[in-house]
């Protein structure tokens, strides 16, 4: 039984959740920004947030690609959002469009500057994406810079 009005939301990694490291200048995982996203955004929706991994999308495996394939496979939910690093987000697109899921809408989305950095296009993305979830019909499609 699917689940009309919840939105499952798979967290990948990504430039989306990259953290700034000041002391050396580099780009790290730690805990996902999305939930703080929902609630900055003052969302009311019914959101099932689930952290899949935390990569860059250079790093995703097979493993990690089928994971998500399985992930949306198994929701109970017509409507998914992905977050997913930008590098690769075409690519898996392809092979969930091609796993023969149907009857749900999966947008997939990312930044290409970090949530972190206060000027991510992350934001904007998001929210774009969860428009897009509920509004277009059944399909795989990327929603990025509107």
């Amino acid at each position: 039984m699917a689940y009309n009005n919840q939105i499952d939301v798979f967290v990948t990694g990504g430039t989306f959740d990259k953290n700034y490291n000041i002391l050396d200048g580099s780009l790290n995982f730690g805990k996902t920004n999305v939930p703080s996203m929902f609630e900055r955004g003052r969302s009311t929706l019914r959101l099932n947030i689930r952290t899949l991994m935390m990569v860059d999308s250079l790093e995703m495996t097979d493993e990690h690609t089928d994971l998500i394939i399985e992930s949306c496979k198994n929701s109970h939910r017509n409507r998914i959002l992905i977050t997913h690093g930008t590098d690769r987000m075409v690519e898996t697109a392809v092979k969930i469009a091609k796993a023969g899921i149907t009857e749900k809408t999966i947008v997939l989305t990312g930044a290409m500057i970090p949530y972190k950095f206060g000027s991510s296009d992350g934001f904007f993305n998001l929210g774009s994406a969860v428009a897009f979830v509920q509004t277009l019909p059944v399909g795989v499609y990327i929603a990025m810079n509107g």
